[in-house]
């Protein structure tokens, strides 16, 4: 029986075990973070705490301080405790899981698990988070229990928002301790796990910098800049839109050199060993501190007119950006393509310079994935998972190849002159046509035939739940889907989920079906965002030709379709991640519990465009405020009003679910989803959970708020910001209407304000709003700019 794990410790206080030890902090565990003693320190320096833990303090401080954050919620970091390895590796024996992130030396790690390996306990699970070294050779010297309880567990950075961690074990290693690290990592921490084998640079980073390589002496040859590359291997070729030189900037041009030079030293035997030669020019920006971001200046810079400049490779000199216009306009029409698939095949049959270099690189990388199988991984699934998962690719390699067809990619692959292994060509012969198939199997390279590929039930989408059957409910904008067990599931086909007619119709239909045939229902969406909130081109055109009524109706709408939510007599679940903006938070609102992606950002963000939220966002957060204070309390609403008024009119965003607990977005009951790909069925059994156990609907509330004082208070603090400069009279403008709306209008005081009081008030702010001439410029520079307008 293994012991839950719930204490652990980080050693190693830099960027990545920092990252580590603010995502164990993330998922509520007790974190030991330590570090060596700082050198030089004066005598009396030696007798201070504080400045023997200077080292590990600084990493706990540099994580908070993270951008993007470390942390979900800065009040996490109460969990971490700061030590030393002098004085604090005693505390290790009370630990559950020891995790090094020291310097990639081999002599300092095998010197600290000599010292852990006389502390832990027998129990405790000993990790590393090296990428290049290998198991072997760090624990030459260990005893057998070591060994035993011995795993690399191989994170990506930043560690919060990758969703990669690589699982290695060595021969010694106890396969149950094994398992237990995994389900560790997937179920307390969200990650995605691969296993890999003990090899240099483990499955992601030995693919990844097997493909940066390769794209980085393909530009010398093709006399490319790095401009033109990152046009073509970002979104157009299903990677990230940092594309190559990009991320390199990002990640570092020392770390990018190190894994390579580690490929390149290790792999002798490597048949395509030459790639990880890293070129003369960037040796010399190593050299020079052209690291990328961390130095202000890599393969891009800012120069002093804040204008982007690209490194000439050839001079190692800046110059305007620019890049070839033939490149630009392809991979400028490739990008707007949404399916990755069609977009990568597109790219590759393009006959212009865009698809030439598009097909060389991908054909030597595919190649390259293809004959690492059984080497670094057994199943093309683990590599594609790696590379989605670490590399932010949308495709990883084998998925490509399907998408381009399996076998005239594989004559293009031989006509490029590059070789494919065996196991491709007996399964060619037998006549397969992808390594993935509809009915869900695979074709496993070492045994040479399709097997049925291992899926998690609980990473069941939506589209796999429905699979076979007919909508139950459908319009143009949503449909309503039975996902079994009694859960009808609302899911919207609106561009970025946006809130439309159609969809608010499809909110109220929905509820009604749910109530009739169902025990729940659960919003759940599919794409990049939740939702954005309302589709504002149909607003400004509403606006632009003066439909105040056809505004209205809409406001009202969608006012109605939220608190049908809300008062439905089944329980109704939002299930938000990613973007969940205006109209999109409205909809947790109307829901009686949200099942939220830790990484779900949220808000409501109406004053960026002039307008304040129209769909009960108002009543709703400000009740969501009050709702903890019990009946018959003399207490004054105008503190919580104010922070109502805060949250609205700086448009604030919570970064993290836990983030938008603390600021009231969402409930602190409210559920969690580490790994995204859970989050579906996690909703779904709080939908069922909250049916089985005596559901009955709220019921409306209605409370004294401060009415006209309040008005004319909020409206002082508005006129001081606006006096320093720091809000415009616009910005003022839509204040003072959002103060009327949240102080209950000016008799707000003299009795309890209800529910549609507040709710004609918001929908007459939201159309005279839309009237207002600097409203309707920040909407239009939205919809052209994607970005807000102050005025």
């Amino acid at each position: 029986m293994t012991r839950p794990i719930r204490r652990t410790a980080v050693i190693g206080a830099g960027v990545m075990g920092s990252g580590i030890a603010a995502h164990f902090a993330n998922a509520g565990l007790e974190v030991l973070l330590l570090d060596i003693v700082p050198p030089g320190l004066s005598d009396a320096e030696k007798k201070d705490p504080a400045a023997r833990n200077r080292f590990s303090a600084g990493g706990l401080a540099n994580a908070l301080k993270a951008r993007p954050a470390a942390f979900y919620h800065k009040d996490n970091a109460r969990l971490v405790q700061v030590g030393n390895t002098e004085d604090d590796l005693a505390k290790l024996a009370d630990c559950d899981l020891v995790i090094e992130a020291v310097i990639e030396r081999l002599d300092v790690k095998q010197a600290l698990f000599e010292k852990l390996e006389k502390i832990v306990p027998a129990h405790c699970i000993v990790a590393s988070n090296t990428s290049g070294l290998r198991i072997a050779d760090m624990m030459k010297g260990r005893s057998e229990g070591f060994r035993k309880n011995f795993v690399v567990l191989h994170f990506f950075n930043p560690v919060r928002y990758m969703k990669l961690l690589e699982v290695v074990s060595g021969p010694d290693a106890d396969p149950a301790m094994v398992a237990h690290a995994r389900r560790f990592a997937e179920d307390v921490l969200g990650k995605g796990i691969v296993i890999g084998k003990d090899t240099p640079n483990f499955v992601g980073n030995r693919i990844g910098a097997h493909a940066m390589m390769a794209t980085i002496h393909q530009m010398l040859e093709d006399g490319l800049a790095p401009e033109d590359v990152d046009a073509i291997t970002g979104t157009p070729m299903a990677h990230p839109k940092s594309a190559s030189f990009r991320t390199a900037d990002l990640v570092g041009l020392d770390t990018f050199a190190h894994v390579a030079d580690n490929c390149h030293t290790s792999l002798t035997d490597d048949e395509d060993r030459a790639v990880f030669v890293v070129p003369d020019y960037v040796r010399k920006m190593v050299e020079k501190k052209m690291l990328g971001d961390k130095t202000k200046g890599g393969f891009y810079r800012k120069g002093k007119d804040r204008q982007i400049e690209t490194l000439d490779p050839k001079t190692l000199e800046y110059r305007p950006k620019g890049g070839d216009e033939a490149i630009k306009a392809t991979t400028k029409a490739l990008s707007k393509i949404e399916d990755p698939k069609e977009r990568v095949k597109k790219l590759v049959a393009d006959e212009g310079k865009a698809g030439a270099f598009a097909r060389k690189v991908l054909y030597r990388s595919l190649s390259y994935s293809a004959r690492r199988i059984g080497e670094i991984a057994d199943s093309v699934v683990a590599v594609d998972d790696a590379m989605r998962w670490g590399y932010s690719w949308e495709l990883g390699p084998f998925e490509v190849w399907d998408a381009l067809g399996f076998e005239e990619t594989a004559a293009a692959i031989e006509k490029a002159g590059h070789k494919l292994p065996d196991a491709i060509q007996k399964m060619r012969k037998a006549g397969a046509a992808s390594f993935y198939t509809d009915d869900g199997r695979v074709f496993d390279l070492i045994k040479g035939a399709y097997v049925k590929r291992e899926v998690d039930p609980r990473t069941a989408t939506v589209r796999q739940l429905r699979k076979g059957s007919a909508p139950v409910l459908k319009n143009d904008g949503a449909e309503a889907w039975d996902l079994g067990d009694g859960v009808l599931g609302l899911t919207f086909k609106t561009k970025a989920n946006s809130i439309d007619p159609d969809v608010i119709g499809m909110l109220s239909q929905a509820a009604e079906k749910a109530e009739q045939d169902f025990r729940a229902l659960v919003i759940a969406n599919e794409g990049e965002h939740f939702c954005v909130g309302a589709n504002l081109l149909l607003v400004v055109m509403a606006a632009s030709q003066n439909e105040w009524e056809q505004i209205r109706t809409m406001v009202k709408g969608y006012q109605a379709a939220t608190q049908r939510l809300k008062y439905a007599r089944v329980p109704v679940v939002a299930a938000p991640y990613g973007m969940t903006l205006g109209g999109g938070l409205e909809l947790c609102y109307g829901s009686d519990a949200v099942q939220a992606a830790a990484e779900t950002y949220s808000g409501l963000v109406e004053v960026g465009v002039g307008l304040i939220p129209g769909g009960a966002g108002t009543l709703n957060m400000l009740w969501r405020s009050l709702e903890g204070i019990p009946e018959g309390t003399n207490v004054s609403t105008y503190e919580y009003v104010t922070q109502t008024f805060k949250n609205i009119a700086l448009a604030k965003i919570a970064t993290s679910a836990e983030e938008a607990k603390g600021l009231g977005y969402f409930r602190r009951t409210d559920g969690v989803s580490f790994d995204r790909a859970r989050q579906i069925t996690e909703a779904k059994a709080r939908a069922i959970g909250m049916a089985e156990s005596g559901y009955h609907p709220q019921t409306p509330r209605a409370y004294k708020l401060p009415g006209e004082s309040g008005i004319a208070t909020l409206g002082m603090m508005v006129d001081t910001l606006v006096a320093g400069g720091y809000a415009s009279e616009h910005d003022a403008k839509i204040a003072r209407k959002l103060a009327e709306v949240l102080c209950g209008g000016k008799g707000g005081a003299a009795r309890e304000v209800t529910e549609s009081e507040i709710l004609e008030l918001e929908c007459e702010a939201f159309v005279s709003l839309c009237g207002e001439p600097k409203s309707q410029e920040r909407m239009q520079y939205m919809l052209m700019n994607n970005k807000p307008l102050r005025n």
